[in-house]
């Protein structure tokens, strides 16, 4: 039994329409048929590309993490 939504499940578009190389949204990091008709999407199938969401956040905040841990070219590491 689908479980009743007390709340609307917001639009997570950030007003950045602009897709990468991978056709996900720099705004919102949703794909084109994540994007499209989101409003007569049910409520589960939103609520899943949300969580969706989260996890394509988490891999890019981890990866900018990696990224600006490693030094830069010509940079020598410090041992001490």
């Amino acid at each position: 039994m689908d479980q009743l939504e007390l709340f609307d499940i917001p639009n997570p578009c950030i007003g950045v329409c602009q897709s990468n190389n991978r056709g996900y949204c720099l705004g919102c990091l949703r794909s084109r048929d994540e994007r499209f008709n989101w409003h007569q999407k049910p409520a589960a199938e939103r609520a899943h590309i949300l969580k969706l969401l989260s996890q394509r956040r988490a891999r890019l905040n981890g990866k900018a993490k990696k990224e600006q841990d490693l030094p830069e070219q010509g940079e020598s590491l410090d041992l001490f």
